[in-house]
């Protein structure tokens, strides 16, 4: 295909390009487009998109297909620009990324790139790809705020999933961040919605794990809950890929008791009212609403290590319910960086610290390595940096159970 032309009578009409700085050289996605769109496609030359996109024939393209690879590294500031432009104009956007470095990604996806697909392309990749696409619905006109979701009901009642993690480093920030956007695939395909709430407001990073912006709306929220309305709660929320909506900790750090019991109340029922699920990264302190929390939960995930900090930490957690009364069984342990089945010795320690403690530990996570830490640092998740790792594979099982048990709940509830 060369560059494309406006559409000749008697022919397919155009209905997705391709803008590379040679398509030959994507000899695969030639052969995957006229698969997919048979003769309805077309491709664009980096230097010709700017001007492409403005042109009236572009507002009827289902999406554009930006094919780079490592040689055009050095171009990659321009080609953001492209997708910037495209996203203006209300066109999704598919990456097909071919040695592609991961800095490079990030900043064409930050750009507003709505996916991502590796060359050379696994058989049926694009195809999915674009029904994905397809699935999220028509472009949209253009908003003064992309970020700013649109919620149409208040009628849910959403499963509440707080994470804590028992001593620093544990990785209770990674498993809260993934757990909320395995989740927000699965009920996305049923229409469910998502929504992670990072109430560690002195040190959250759910921002820096999704590569999200603080908003100043976060503190006008937190710092007046009582008049919270649903108009104020949308507004300090962001949206995660067209799918997750998350309400990132404020951009200063603030006392944490800046909140109270009935404050923190209100908000987990407004999301609640909203969202299927609401996952909640809780602050490693506790705080004088940490009870509220517990008593909205419907399973409480505490993060522990196979150390001794966290086995004195879990019995002091474990303690403190017994004194106030809480409901202990809505806690679920889960071991992080656990010993793989073949280390018999790590496993034997893990049984040790359950007896020891009195609990199960029902969530066995495996290490991730520095793949873990390579995705907080490029803003991207383990679903798109590490898809088959064993820690993705496991966080995604526990996902796709919360969601049968939390839809069977619900339909019993009806």
């Amino acid at each position: 295909m060369t560059s494309m032309p406006a559409p000749i009578p008697d022919q397919a009409p155009i209905r997705a390009c391709t803008v590379s700085r040679d398509i030959q050289n994507f000899d695969l996605l030639i052969k995957d487009m006229e698969a997919e769109l048979g003769g309805g496609w077309g491709d664009i030359a980096f230097a010709e998109a700017q001007d492409f996109l403005k042109q009236p024939e572009a507002r009827h393209l289902e999406f554009i297909a930006v094919a780079v690879g490592d040689a055009d590294a050095a171009n990659i500031a321009a080609i953001g620009e492209i997708v910037e432009a495209a996203k203006r104009h209300g066109l999704r956007v598919l990456v097909i990324a071919e040695e592609l470095s991961p800095i490079a990604l990030h900043q064409l996806m930050r750009k507003g790139a709505d996916d991502f697909v590796p060359y050379p392309l696994p058989e049926g990749a694009l195809h999915d790809a674009v029904e994905r696409l397809r699935r999220a619905g028509s472009p949209a006109p253009p908003a003064p705020d992309p970020t700013c979701p649109r919620l149409s009901r208040s009628n849910r009642d959403g499963v509440v999933l707080p994470v804590q993690g028992l001593a620093g480093g544990v990785g209770a920030s990674t498993f809260a961040v993934n757990l909320a956007w395995e989740l927000s695939l699965i009920a996305g395909e049923v229409g469910g919605r998502v929504c992670l709430l990072d109430l560690d407001l002195q040190f959250g990073s759910a921002a820096t794990y999704l590569d999200l912006p603080r908003k100043e709306a976060v503190f006008e929220l937190l710092s007046d809950i009582a008049a919270m309305d649903g108009e104020g709660f949308l507004q300090a929320l962001q949206v995660y890929r067209n799918e997750l909506h998350v309400l990132t900790a404020p951009a200063d750090i603030l006392p944490l008791d800046i909140v109270g019991p009935d404050e923190i109340n209100a908000l987990i029922d407004m999301a609640r009212s909203q969202f299927d699920f609401v996952v909640i990264d809780m602050p490693k302190t506790i705080v004088n609403w940490t009870e509220a929390v517990i008593n909205r939960s419907h399973l409480y995930f505490a993060l522990l290590a196979l150390d001794m900090r966290s086995a004195q930490n879990a019995l002091r957690v474990i303690r403190a319910l017994k004194s106030e009364g809480l409901p202990r069984e809505r806690l679920r342990f889960a071991l992080n960086r656990a010993p793989k089945f073949t280390d018999l010795s790590g496993r034997g320690r893990v049984r040790r610290l359950a007896d020891s403690l009195d609990i199960e530990i029902g969530l066995m996570l495996p290490d991730g390595g520095r793949l873990v830490t390579e995705a907080g640092d490029h803003g991207l998740l383990l679903a798109e940096t590490a898809a088959r790792s064993p820690l993705r594979k496991e966080i995604r099982k526990l996902a796709l159970s919360l969601h049968d048990v939390g839809t069977a709940a619900a339909a019993a509830a009806q």
